[in-house]
């Protein structure tokens, strides 16, 4: 063997051995991003059903019509419906208890079939929601908007309601079908729809005036698609683990740079560099134990969440591939702590907020493609959104390892702007 890589080789060995002989140090590598992405996953996907959304129902309008909303609101699988008085419904929503207030206002139905027609005034439906669930308020309105046009349509084309409503807006519009053209358009469309008003109902009862309504013109056919073998969607659990893996093993990096820091205060690295070891060389081996290590950890990571939590690996060069660009990349941030840190206490506290943000800007709490779109551009320039889009890419995604090859190059970049940094710092100290 090369004499100039035996004492190489000996410094990763040592380094590798110092950290797996501090076995509850390590338990906690491990145990700690597989603990948390478990629980992430499970409660922002997995395999669990989407939960229905908690709305108050506050029912002021007792009329046929309002009541037959009020049905089918509480028939939508989507909507967990509970009925409540106007002052209890305020306070649920102002407690979180309630995301959505829907106040159906005394004579809505009414009102809701003239302006129908055109024959009225739009009425409102107030709607009490929880600044915190804007995106809920969304789909609230959605489903509120279905029912009422299904059954104030229905009700307008077949139901007693809708026959008087028209009778009384026929007899309005008499007179000024004379001198309005307007008018006179809308008596005839009411005559037509009296009309038809007055056809017997094929099944008879309210199934067949519910027929008569306007309903949604489509449905839709929903098909999750991604790359290759996966097939499978969006896995929240592939993701956690992609995203509580990188954050942990860059917090392993922050360690290995206090490292050095604690062993440059005690003398320990003078000793070092007084032996036949140049500085380059001792960077070098802190950096491959470093690189070694991380690489190894999150492997074991992503072995436990394929045996236990059923996550998929679409590529497994594409994800040895980035497992060990990233090993390389936290190794030498690692390295660019030691070199700019000035004691080993203040620079644990700015490398932990640095790797803090790095970690959120780069999608690990939260799925990047949910961020805004300019927040999107701005974090292609932080290295941990290439980690863990990369290993979303050869999970969930089911893409293969030409897929990932720019992530893999861009981790390698920051890798050596991070190494040649330390390297100059270290020097000119």
């Amino acid at each position: 063997m090369n004499a100039a890589l035996t004492p190489f080789l000996a410094l990763v060995r040592k380094d590798i051995i110092l950290f797996l002989s501090d076995r509850r140090a390590l338990v906690m590598t491990l145990l700690l991003p597989i603990v948390i992405a478990a629980f992430f996953g499970s409660l922002f996907g997995g395999n669990a059903r989407t939960s229905a959304i908690e709305v108050a129902l506050v029912q002021q309008d007792t009329s046929e019509i309002g009541n037959k909303i009020a049905a089918g609101l509480k028939a939508d699988p989507n909507l967990r419906i509970t009925s409540m008085a106007m002052a209890d419904a305020e306070k649920a929503v102002r407690k979180g208890d309630q995301k959505v207030a829907i106040v159906l206002p005394a004579g809505f139905g009414e009102a809701a079939g003239a302006a129908l027609f055109g024959n009225g005034g739009k009425p409102a439906i107030p709607l009490l929601y929880d600044p915190s669930q804007p995106a809920v308020l969304g789909m609230v309105k959605g489903m509120l908007t279905q029912q009422v046009m299904s059954v104030v349509s229905a009700e307008m084309f077949g139901g007693k309601t809708g026959q008087e409503m028209t009778e009384r807006s026929l007899r309005q519009l008499d007179e000024k079908a004379q001198t309005d053209p307007d008018s006179r358009a809308l008596r005839d469309m009411l005559a037509s729809v009296q009309k038809f008003q007055a056809l017997p109902q094929k099944d008879g009862g309210a199934s067949g005036a519910a027929g008569r309504g306007l309903s949604m013109p489509f449905t839709t056919r929903d098909q999750q698609l991604s790359s290759g073998a996966a097939e499978q969607g969006y896995n929240a659990y592939a993701h956690a683990f992609a995203g509580m893996g990188v954050q942990f093993i860059l917090f392993m990096g922050i360690d290995m740079g206090i490292g050095i820091l604690l062993a440059q205060r005690t003398g320990v690295w003078n000793r070092l560099l007084a032996a036949p070891v140049g500085l380059t060389q001792l960077l070098l081996s802190r950096a491959a134990s470093g690189a070694i290590i991380a690489f190894t950890l999150l492997c074991i990571v992503f072995a436990v969440a394929v045996a236990v939590f059923g996550v998929h690996i679409a590529s497994l060069p594409g994800f040895l591939g980035l497992a060990l660009c990233f090993g390389v990349l936290t190794a030498s941030l690692g390295l660019l702590i030691a070199a700019f840190g000035k004691t080993p206490e203040a620079a644990r506290r700015i490398a932990m907020f640095a790797v803090l943000i790095m970690v959120m800007l780069g999608g690990a709490w939260m799925p990047s493609f949910l961020f805004p779109e300019w927040l999107q551009k701005l974090t292609m320039a932080v290295p941990t959104r290439w980690a863990v889009d990369g290993l979303d890419a050869v999970t969930w995604r089911g893409m293969d390892t030409m897929a990932v090859a720019p992530a893999m190059g861009v981790e390698l970049a920051f890798a050596l702007g991070f190494a040649l940094l330390a390297v100059w710092k270290f020097k000119r100290a």
